[in-house]
């Protein structure tokens, strides 16, 4: 069955635009012009990936609501923000609310597609039958690659699929340095240094939320990120 790509976009043409763009390479795509409109179609069903504008229509910051909305319902569905908003502290604002990826309305197709596919080859990981090593523990923390779950002092943290495999990486070998190259190949995504820089950020909040004493990601400046062995 093909996977279902929402886009919600105000601009009908732009909206369409991308939509063909999706349905050529396969997907299914539904297409909404507002945050309302969307929240209540995902009430029946939810899509396998949300690609989201931020302004819509009178709603200029209606996209991080929705977005916020969407995180708070599917931990682990996959949302891209498209946007003509090219500001870092929009960037910024959109990873800190959850999104998998920040991309401005000026990225190629076949860059587009291209991540987009890399989020949905995690969701294919999730399926896939792990081996008798999908259980990592490291001190406090528990990763189960079967379920993609992680858990800190036996407490869930929730993780979206690129936070999930950014701390896979690092705690997989604890005290090895892990390259902004290194996390975007776990990742497997097209990451900067921001947008890398706010989803640690983001990961390390997570886990304040459950253990205020939590300092197990280091970062290594000038190199990267490790955690901390134990």
């Amino acid at each position: 069955m093909a996977k279902r790509i929402a886009i919600v976009e105000d601009e009908a043409a732009i909206r369409e635009n991308y939509s063909a763009a999706f349905r050529r390479e396969g997907y299914a795509v539904d297409g909404y012009d507002a945050r309302k409109p969307a929240l209540a179609a995902f009430a029946t069903r939810l899509p396998d990936l949300v690609v989201i504008d931020i302004n819509l229509k009178d709603d200029v910051e209606g996209g991080f609501e929705l977005c916020r909305e969407l995180r708070a319902r599917a931990p682990e569905l996959p949302i891209i923000f498209l946007t003509a908003r090219d500001s870092e502290f929009d960037a910024v604002s959109g990873l800190r609310l959850g999104a998998d990826d920040y991309l401005t309305k000026d990225i190629s197709l076949p860059h587009l597609m291209a991540r987009i596919a890399a989020l949905f080859r995690r969701l294919d990981a999730m399926k896939q039958p792990q081996s008798s090593d999908s259980t990592i523990i490291r001190g406090d923390l528990c990763i189960d690659t079967d379920r993609m779950s992680i858990s800190w002092q036996e407490q869930a943290v929730g993780l979206t699929l690129t936070e999930f495999w950014l701390v896979h990486a690092m705690a997989r070998y604890p005290g090895h340095v892990k390259n902004r190259q290194q996390l975007m190949d776990a990742a497997q995504a097209v990451l900067d240094d921001n947008t890398i820089t706010s989803h640690i950020k983001r990961i390390r909040r997570k886990f304040l939320a459950i253990d205020p004493a939590f300092d197990a990601i280091e970062t290594v400046y000038g190199m990267g990120y490790r955690w901390l062995s134990d």
